[in-house]
């Protein structure tokens, strides 16, 4: 089986784009497919590779935009989701390998989103021993993460010597017999690129400069006297140039959608017939600029080479550039109606593009919401960014002021979920006084929450976390915001703790304690008993209710089955069991710790599990492990 997935020059901020389209291919799902049919197709395919569906389908319609997938109804943290996201994809690449061998190739990971590339890299952990070859393509200046394996190959493609690119020109010209001086042309200009190489021929025999004469080609003209295109970009608009001016239309227009783009959105910006629109393609597909994708009508065209598409879209004026980028929003947005959310993150491009900064800011929104429900917080951060830039461009009217406070206060929360506190600070400083000036009790709460780590974290400022904290508390009591409510009361308990007021600690943890018990939220419970153990407990000498608590926690956490929780109850009741001296079952359930916290890049808590690690093998007398 060979599956294919490209990253596209927009797709840095689409989480699993290359994934989506590997799954879009694995699955037969078509563009424009209804969530009922591609909810069936998946089922059947799973069915199909012995895969158990209650524990991938609802993560694999979730990346592929179903309403519904089932997902919302499953308790459980960011990291979790993430974590279960990557073993059902992981889930049907082995099972589906052990069908039939498996070739999986993604293209241009120069342009890689970060959900993928860590996908990539638990891939390549996972494939060892399995019929699975991963071909990844590149351009020279992206730096992978996953680092040198035995089974790891890395081809450089370096440039042709001369005897070779005489061997390829012999190929594509059909014959040995290459008059000395065109020889000398094609290898001056080209130096050794291939794809250039292929370019420069075409261009020659376009532009009528070479000709076959008794089996022989030669140069029809005196180049002195011709202009000949000296780069492999001129190259390209020589042979773009040479085009009917309406086939040269289409190309361009195809050129502002992707590298990649359907026969219906083509059709639909382009508003020609059927007929003469087939024949404009036809002309692209003969002259190598596009192939074809799949069967009419549900083909896609695609440029043959990314340069080609980066060519052509570079010509094109910059006013009709802008008209054609709202058209394709406009077109994506009739055709896709029923599907739109598979499309977010394309038409907040295509309208911040057009400079539509109101579409743009509402599909930034969009995107950044559908990246949140992934976790993938890397990418809500980057739509965030987004959608501020657009709003910023809009008159700032009453109603604008409260969209950009929402905007701001929302990068602010992801940021803070990423511990980037002083950058979380950065994102809502300019809208502290607006959102104090509209009294938006529904935003300060969370705004004095950011505010409170931020002091907390950042200047260790504990006189100021703890009042910004207490403000963010009773804001958010106010406008009953549940979510405010547990976080800061953990991070108010937090800081307490770190303050040695334990007995006011406890009082902040257990309410957080108490709101995820009212919610039956297993994993919350698990993390908030295990916090309240360390903070509350531990530092106050109270080992007995310690070790009772964080061994309830860790059995709730194992309940859930939520890797977040489980990080953190691992590594705080191997911290119980250094407390009371049983040092072989602190080191084996540190050790567990350590091993979610680094599945998770779990940063904080990996530091602390470690550094309880070492202080347990000092015990030992293990002094090196130490």
């Amino acid at each position: 089986t060979f599956l294919e997935g490209r990253c596209l020059s927009y797709s840095r901020g689409v989480a699993y784009h290359p994934i989506i389209d590997i799954l879009k291919s694995n699955f037969n799902i078509k563009e424009g497919g209804g969530d009922q049919e591609i909810r069936e197709k998946v089922k059947m395919g799973l069915k199909l590779m012995g895969v158990d569906e209650a524990s991938t389908l609802p993560y694999l319609l979730e990346l592929l935009s179903v309403k519904d997938s089932g997902v919302d109804q499953i308790p459980m943290s960011p990291e979790a989701r993430k974590e279960r996201i990557i073993e059902a994809l992981k889930r049907i690449v082995l099972k589906g390998s052990e069908i039939r061998p498996l070739i999986m190739a993604f293209e241009d990971l120069h342009w890689l989103d970060k959900s993928s590339e860590d996908l990539a890299k638990n891939l390549l952990e996972s494939i060892p021993g399995s019929r699975v070859l991963l071909i990844f393509t590149y351009r020279p200046e992206f730096v992978h993460t996953w680092g040198s394996k035995s089974y790891h190959n890395q081809l450089t493609l370096h440039r042709l010597s001369n005897r070779e690119s005489l061997e390829m020109v012999t190929y594509l010209l059909g014959t040995k017999e290459i008059e000395r001086t065109l020889e000398e042309l094609i290898l001056e200009k080209t130096e050794g690129v291939p794809f250039f190489i292929e370019e420069f021929i075409k261009s020659l025999k376009d532009l009528k400069i070479i000709e076959r004469k008794d089996n022989t080609y030669r140069l029809s003209k005196d180049i002195q006297q011709m202009t000949i295109p000296s780069t492999i970009q001129d190259v390209i608009m020589v042979r773009v140039d040479s085009l009917p001016e309406r086939a040269k239309e289409v190309l361009q227009t195809g050129s502002v959608i992707e590298r990649e783009f359907s026969y219906a959105l083509i059709k639909r910006i382009m508003n020609l017939s059927e007929q003469e629109l087939l024949s404009y393609l036809s002309i692209l597909k003969d002259s190598e600029l596009l192939y074809e994708r799949g069967i009419y009508p549900q083909s896609n065209y695609i440029f043959k080479h990314a340069l080609t598409r980066e060519v052509v879209y570079d010509s094109i004026l910059a006013k009709r550039k802008k008209k054609l980028h709202e058209e394709i929003g406009k077109g994506i947005e009739e055709l896709y109606g029923d599907s739109l959310p598979g499309h977010y993150e394309v038409l907040a491009e295509q309208f911040l593009l057009s400079e539509n900064y109101e579409k743009g800011a509402e599909y930034s929104r969009l995107a950044g919401r559908k990246a949140e429900k992934i976790a993938s917080f890397a990418d809500a951060i980057a739509y965030g960014k987004k959608r501020i830039t657009c709003l910023e461009k809009l008159p700032m009217t009453g109603e604008g002021q409260k969209k950009n406070i929402d905007a701001r206060t929302a990068l602010g929360l992801y940021m803070a979920q990423m511990d980037y506190y002083a950058e979380a600070k950065e994102a809502i400083d300019p809208i502290i006084d607006l959102a104090i000036k509209y009294d938006y009790k529904k935003r300060l709460c969370q705004i004095y929450t950011i505010l409170g780590t931020y002091h907390l974290f950042v200047e260790e400022n504990y006189a100021e976390a703890f009042k910004t904290l207490e403000e963010a508390l009773k804001i958010s009591e106010e406008v009953k915001d549940i979510l405010t409510s547990v976080l800061a009361s953990f991070w108010f308990g937090t800081a307490l703790g770190w303050n040695c007021e334990f007995e006011r600690a406890s009082n902040y943890f257990q309410r957080a304690l108490d709101i995820n018990v009212a919610a039956k939220n297993l994993w919350g419970i698990a993390v908030m008993k295990s916090i309240l153990a360390y903070f509350s407990y531990y530092y106050h000498g109270k080992i007995d209710l310690q070790f009772k608590t964080t061994g309830e926690a860790l059995r709730i956490a194992e309940e859930s089955g939520d890797i977040y929780s489980k990080a953190i109850a691992y590594a705080i009741h191997g911290i119980s069991c250094y407390g009371k001296g049983l040092l072989e079952e602190a080191e084996k359930h540190l050790l567990k710790g350590v091993e979610f916290c680094e599945r998770i890049n779990f940063h904080s808590w990996n530091g602390c599990a470690r550094l309880h690690l070492g202080e347990t093998y000092f015990e030992m007398g293990d002094f090196s492990r130490s």
